[in-house]
């Protein structure tokens, strides 16, 4: 596909920090981001509609409803539910509306919970994913899998990658629903503030993850609109992975929190490791760009800076 600058460009999910990125990159483009008042995408006649009368050429469908361990537990049928209905509908309506290419935003956590690490694209759809997100991961594996469907049966350009744990600007910080870095920023942000001696963080410490700043995503996904037209999945991240105790350590430190860190070994760890192979886009001559201490350091500065605005 030539520059995107001159295609009208549909980013489902613009408000989020996925949307709110590729709009930071695709400044110069004509973008539709309707927010969810706007247009509820769950809602199958308000989504047609919305693609009938704007007409998009291609889409970035980065919504979703998301959250960690303790959301996923909490709130399997919404999980499952409101992700299915975004995702059916807005692929469905790009294709009879004729779009170019869709990009729709997987997630490793849809992987199987014991594949072989660093993972493959291959290793995808084969075992189940880890217990702790597994409605989440339904949904995207559905996701995935309709988007393949529609290129089997009517040659619909739908491409999915599949980014690694993210973390940026925009990230949701609530204690409740919030992934492990955004949660640990907060955290360690609140025991300073608050002159707290000591800060308890679930499990022991010991799972290694995967993290990709924001921007690179958005870099790479634009790269893949751009580059990548097959069916099979592509993997998006650093290929570089760290201990949780280790990442705890290195955010007290940027955060300035000089307490003592207590692990509550009660709490699930989740999956023990999860690092992308990410030979595919390499070979393609995508890399990130973001090291993970600057990328926290500028995300920090986000919250703080943002710290009356965030859902806190």
């Amino acid at each position: 596909m030539s520059s995107l600058s001159d295609q009208k460009i549909f980013i489902a999910g613009g408000s989020g920090m996925v949307g709110s990125a590729l709009k930071r990159k695709l400044k110069l483009a004509e973008v539709l981001d309707p927010s969810h008042s706007e247009l509820d995408l769950s809602d199958r006649e308000k989504t047609f509609d919305w693609f009938s009368d704007n007409k998009p050429s291609i889409v970035f469908l980065a919504a979703a409803k998301v959250g960690g361990i303790q959301a996923n537990s909490r709130e399997p049928v919404s999980f499952l539910l409101e992700n299915l209905a975004i995702q059916n509908n807005v692929i469905e309506a790009a294709y009879d509306n004729g779009i170019k290419k869709l990009i729709f935003f997987g997630s490793a956590c849809s992987y199987p919970k014991n594949a072989v690490q660093p993972i493959k694209e291959s290793s995808f759809f084969q075992g189940e994913p880890e217990k702790t997100n597994i409605w989440y991961a339904t949904a995207k594996i559905a996701g995935i899998k309709l988007a393949q469907a529609f290129r089997k049966q009517h040659g619909f350009n739908a491409i999915s990658i599949m980014p690694s744990n993210l973390y940026g600007p925009n990230d949701n910080f609530t204690l409740e629903n919030s992934h492990v870095l955004a949660a640990l920023i907060r955290k360690f942000n609140d025991a300073k503030e608050n002159n707290t001696e000591s800060i308890t963080l679930w499990g022991d410490g010991s799972p290694y993850r995967e993290f990709l700043h924001v921007h690179d995503l958005a870099e790479a996904a634009v790269f893949c609109m751009q580059e990548y037209d097959k069916g099979e999945i592509i993997n998006i991240g650093t290929g570089e992975d760290i201990q949780i105790k280790s990442l705890s350590s290195l955010i007290s430190d940027i955060v300035g929190y000089n307490g003592k860190v207590l692990w509550d070994k009660t709490r699930p760890n989740g999956t023990h490791r999860k690092l992308l192979d990410t030979t595919k886009i390499s070979s393609l001559g995508w890399k990130p760009k973001i090291s993970l201490k600057d990328g926290i350091e500028d995300t920090y500065k986000w919250f703080i800076n943002n710290i009356e605005k965030v859902k806190l």
